[in-house]
């Protein structure tokens, strides 16, 4: 049960960006600008990132949410659960790997990414802005998981509700144009 008078047929985050929509501008903004905006790193990637930073931080709604992005942009769903079992051992490349730690490190806390975190990153080939990106990627997800989770939403009671999440923000984090008066099933 939320904390707060939330949308029924909105769960997660979808109902407390709808409860406040002032605040919900500028983050989709933000989400859309650092998940979908010009980088060396795929969308696949930086979902990676928020599918695992999500699973640490045990927010259930964003990392559901965030793995169905994931399986969508990268085909299929083997990658982004070994990720979250085991990066160091999933099948993604060493810098993917080195991002993926960065990511786990900014998750525990930010004074947890040492320079030799950063360092083997650059080894493997990783940008400045690359690791910029994965810090922020990570710290953003914090928040999002304690804003999820400190207001109490609730999870979908329908699982296809994730796969029509995921296809809908895979393409953009933005408002639909015609808001939210139904479930994002019915869509």
């Amino acid at each position: 049960m939320p904390h707060i008078p939330l949308p029924p047929h909105l769960p997660g985050i979808t109902g407390l960006l709808e409860y406040r929509q002032d605040t919900a501008e500028p983050i989709r903004g933000l989400t859309q600008l650092i998940l979908r905006g010009e980088s060396t790193l795929t969308f696949a990637e930086r979902e990676l990132i928020a599918s695992l930073v999500s699973h640490r931080n045990e927010c259930r709604f964003c990392t559901a949410a965030h793995s169905a992005v994931t399986d969508i942009l990268i085909g299929e769903s083997d990658t982004c659960t070994l990720v979250k079992e085991n990066y160091e051992t999933a099948p993604v490349s060493d810098k993917m790997k080195a991002l993926l730690h960065i990511a786990a490190l900014t998750q525990r806390g930010g004074r947890f990414v040492t320079e030799s975190a950063v360092t083997r990153a650059k080894n493997a080939g990783a940008s400045d802005l690359e690791i910029h990106d994965t810090v922020l990627i990570a710290a953003l997800f914090c928040f999002y998981n304690k804003y999820v989770d400190g207001l109490a939403t609730q999870l979908p009671d329908d699982p296809a509700y994730f796969k029509a999440l995921g296809e809908r923000i895979a393409v953009s984090y933005g408002r639909r144009p015609e808001g939210y008066e139904h479930s994002i099933l019915d869509h």
